[in-house]
């Protein structure tokens, strides 16, 4: 409960009081130490007495080419420096990496500590609208099922010849309304689950060849498969909701969307693996994703689809929802784990895996909200059925998040195989009169293509033909107004601020990386440019061989890809 706890006292109060964390630490019998460890590892807690409002402006890839900059400089004429308070004491803000609202470009997130403590995202927004929201100004919540605001996050949902799958029901139904979710389908897969038996569901997740969306691609069906056969009780399942990649939105478009078909998911692969507990683990800056969920939470209680002898099965399974606190490592699960056990988010060495000794030591499921959202498809339809769709390596559907130099931002949704010329035409290609320079696929942690590598199939084994890796399915497109060097720059910051610490590698690594791109960039190099790259390129080979996650491994990946590609520094600039 300590991560809940510091949550607590940073909403009374604005940040962790010293006083605060020794109580928290006295109730909770943790030494202080340790919660001084964990309270100064994540990026939205504060030891030090700030504002009780705070505005976290993101200035990460997406929001920076679509004016964050200049919006960052106007709360600083207004307010001041950022991390200063403002002259009344009552309000600051900071820059903040990715929020995740990549296609409502710019964004930012206010905090706001105190009796009425609440979170609010704004997204698209302007230094008035910041403003006026810092000074208590209400925001108008808008009605998803009637006003067409979701069409800004899923454009397919106004062209009527698009075949949607996991995001037919977003903007058509009430969110927040359970009944609404059944008249529309819900529920029907959790009926045909308990019909067919734990081991029924497997056979059918085995025979869809559905493999992780989370990026590393890993078969669902076996590791449902092991944590049922784990003779270690009890077994947890655990939902990855902590999609920070820069450029990423997907999960938070379906939980806020769709959330009760995220609860009835859930129930389904707990149920097959014999899971007694649930746990959501939600980044912090997705304030509307954690009350979609919790009401969805409540009312799936109420109705007898989760609790005790559900649907009057004998079947008994709970959720949980943890938010985050800002931190990237937490979307590694074995950091997961860790920032739910109340420790710092580090990732863990593997083996052991955690279908065996994960959470809390017990064999743990584990996946991100868009594979356990396949689930119920796969139940009701069948696994060949689900096979049959996309390629051979790579089944079903996929949604891709677009965003930056794009006419139509936002969520797609396509099978398998598609290929990337074909996503970018769905969006609208770049804005009129520009060139296409370059496209960012997979996130930060993956690496640029060129605008002849279009025809790249848009599947595992397609993009890691081309050099490339799906990721986790960015495709950020650049056109000519862009400085590129500017990116690189802000994806090398983010590793480096992201990079836990916990190995040499990556914690030196990344520093390194970001000095010898400060010093390129500057025009003064150690030696000659191909010096410095060289150098660039051993760090990142020793980050990619001895780094403990996949933090260090992917680091330098985006940044190479740039200078070996796109040729920033050798003569040849991206932008002219």
């Amino acid at each position: 409960m300590l991560l809940p706890a510091l949550h607590a006292i940073r909403d009374a109060t604005g940040y962790i009081s010293p006083g605060g964390l020794n109580y928290v630490c006295q109730r909770l019998d943790v030494p202080p130490a340790d919660a001084y460890g964990v309270a100064s590892f994540y990026a939205l807690f504060s030891l030090e007495e700030q504002p009780p409002v705070v505005a976290h402006v993101c200035d990460d890839i997406a929001c920076r080419i679509n004016g964050a900059l200049g919006l960052c400089q106007q709360l600083e004429d207004q307010i001041g420096p950022e991390g200063t308070p403002s002259a009344d004491g009552k309000m600051t803000w900071v820059r903040s990496p990715c929020l995740g609202q990549c296609n409502r470009a710019p964004v930012a997130l206010i905090q706001r500590a105190g009796l009425d403590a609440r979170d609010e995202t704004q997204a698209p927004t302007t230094a008035d609208a910041v403003l006026a929201a810092m000074a208590g100004e209400a925001t108008p919540k808008p009605d998803f099922a009637t006003d067409g605001s979701y069409a800004l996050d899923v454009p397919q949902l106004l062209d009527p010849d698009a075949d949607l799958y996991l995001l037919r029901r977003i903007g058509r139904i009430d969110p927040e309304n359970i009944d609404s979710y059944r008249a529309a389908g819900g529920y029907e897969a959790l009926r045909r689950a308990f019909e067919i038996g734990p081991e029924g569901v497997i056979r059918e997740v085995e025979d869809s060849k559905i493999v992780g969306r989370g990026g590393a691609a890993f078969p669902k069906g076996r590791k449902l498969g092991d944590v049922a056969r784990a003779p270690a009780r009890p077994h947890y399942l655990v939902c990855n909701a902590d999609e920070s990649e820069p450029g990423t939105f997907k999960d938070r478009v379906l939980m806020e969307g769709d959330p009760f078909a995220l609860i009835e998911s859930m129930t389904i692969a707990g149920y097959a693996a014999g899971c007694e507990q649930g746990f959501i683990y939600i980044r912090g800056e997705y304030p509307r994703s954690v009350e979609r969920l919790q009401h969805a939470i409540d009312m799936a209680r109420q109705k007898g689809f989760l609790g005790r002898n559900i649907m009057g099965k004998g079947y008994d399974f709970d959720i949980e929802i943890r938010r985050g606190a800002g931190a990237y490592i937490c979307g590694e699960e074995t950091a997961l784990f860790s920032s739910l056990e109340g420790y710092r988010g580090e990732p863990r060495s593997k083996p052991p895996f955690p279908t065996q000794v994960g959470l809390f030591g017990k064999p743990t499921l584990v996946s991100n909200v868009e594979t356990l959202m396949n689930l119920p498809r796969i139940v009701l339809e069948g696994g060949p059925a689900y096979a049959a769709i996309g390629t051979e390596q790579s089944t079903g559907t996929k949604l891709f998040c677009l965003s930056g130099c794009i006419q139509r931002p936002g969520i797609y949704e396509f099978p398998f195989g598609v290929t990337l010329r074909e996503v970018l035409e769905a969006a609208g290609g770049v804005p009129e009169g520009r060139e296409l320079r370059a496209v960012l696929v997979g996130g930060a942690a993956s690496s640029f293509v060129t605008p002849d590598e279009l025809d790249m199939e848009l599947t595992f084994e397609g993009t890691r033909a081309a050099g490339a890796a799906l990721g986790s399915a960015v495709i950020m497109p650049f056109d000519d107004s862009v400085d590129m060097t500017d990116i690189i720059l802000r994806i090398a910051a983010f590793f480096r601020d992201e990079s836990c610490g916990q190995c040499v590698p990556c914690r030196v690594g990344t520093v390194r990386q970001q000095e010898a791109l400060q010093r390129l960039v500057a025009g003064r190099p150690l030696g000659s440019v191909e010096d410095e790259i060289r150098l660039i390129d051993e760090v990142a080979q020793v980050m990619r061989d001895a780094s403990i996650c996949g933090l260090g491994h992917t680091a330098p990946i985006a940044v190479q890809s740039a200078i070996h590609k796109l040729h920033l520094f050798n003569g040849r600039s991206a932008t002219t």
